[in-house]
């Protein structure tokens, strides 16, 4: 067998552990790599692709996936999926696997850090520590402690459900919202189920975990942050699209809440000149929340495991289901 495998993705130095594992299983294997701007290696070879790895900010619409020929399987570097026509690929015959799962310790340690920063001011500290002020005349606002604090999670799927147990370690009161979680689960965790608006009226912090869907486009925007504390603060590390991010700017300009962490935005990957990146208060990363030593290691061998599964006719529990 003399699979064509192509890898899209401009993010990663080195595929040393996905081409290790499909050659373990197909020696004659051919990889080919692309960037996110693969529309001409589309006509010129990827059309002819029995596999596609694909970085999860690729977009593979249903245009793409109608010119491929051969295609068995899209497998995705991530647990989401939304920029995949799933549909489009389950019309073709081609399977698509996530991986789910791979990188929950490392996104609610990612909340549970922003949690402290916020909390005790770092950013502004370490930017004013050596402007003359010192002890309790350098402090610019005093917070309460974290264990006094609230703290909402809109979703509680895996990664919501670590962010509980971590915070629920440190004494936070813990509330979530999830329409679909099941009340054996929020007894489990010992949080308490509230609606949006009550969650959103009585948390310090906000945890964005949810999928992005079309039931969670814009889920927070102007009316939402209206009901929010003006001392609180939201920490979305899930999809940058569950936030309207225009309202969330006015929002902490006109201090109708505190701040923001945020490790995605709308528009990834960025142009860098969007207003969320010049906006007092609001934080972002570039999207490195999910990552660890262990984390990327286990991405790359599901992702490529998932590739050889389904060119050997093999089943795999990471196949999207629709």
């Amino acid at each position: 067998m003399k699979p064509l495998i192509w890898i899209i993705d401009e993010e990663w130095s080195d595929y040393v552990i996905e081409e290790e594992i499909l050659k373990n299983s197909f020696p004659n294997c051919i990889i080919k790599h692309s960037g996110d701007d693969y529309e001409k290696d589309l006509e010129d070879f990827g059309k002819d692709a029995d596999a596609i790895l694909c970085q999860v900010y690729i977009d593979m619409s249903k245009k793409t996936i109608e010119k491929l020929n051969k295609c068995k399987i899209i497998a995705i570097y991530g647990g989401g999926y939304d920029r995949v026509d799933v549909e489009a690929a389950k019309e073709k015959g081609i399977k698509v696997t996530s991986v789910p799962g791979y990188c929950v310790e490392d996104i609610s340690d990612y909340v549970i850090a922003a949690i402290f920063f916020l909390n005790k001011n770092l950013y502004f500290y370490i930017e004013n520590s050596n402007k003359g002020l010192w002890g309790y005349q350098a402090s610019k606002k005093i917070g309460k402690r974290i264990n006094s604090s609230t703290l909402f999670i809109i979703g509680f799927g895996r990664i919501g459900r670590s962010i509980a147990e971590k915070a629920k370690a440190i004494k936070m009161n813990v509330m979530v919202y999830d329409p679909y979680v099941k009340e054996e689960v929020l007894k489990e965790y010992d949080v308490k189920q509230v609606d949006l608006e009550t969650g959103l009226g009585n948390a310090d912090y906000i945890s964005i975990n949810t999928i992005y869907c079309d039931e969670t486009k814009a889920l927070i925007s102007k009316k939402e942050f209206k009901i929010m504390k003006n001392t609180a603060y939201i920490i979305n590390a899930s999809r940058g699209k569950v936030i309207n991010e225009r309202d969330m700017v006015e929002a902490v300009k006109n201090r109708t809440i505190a701040g923001a962490v945020l490790d995605v935005i709308e528009n990834e990957p960025p142009c860098g000149n969007e207003e969320i990146f010049n906006c007092e208060n609001i934080f972002v990363t570039p999207h490195v929340s999910y990552l660890s030593i262990e984390s990327l290691e286990e991405l790359k061998k599901r992702a490529s495991g998932n590739v050889v599964k389904i060119l050997n006719g093999e089943e795999t529990s990471d196949i999207v289901q629709i």
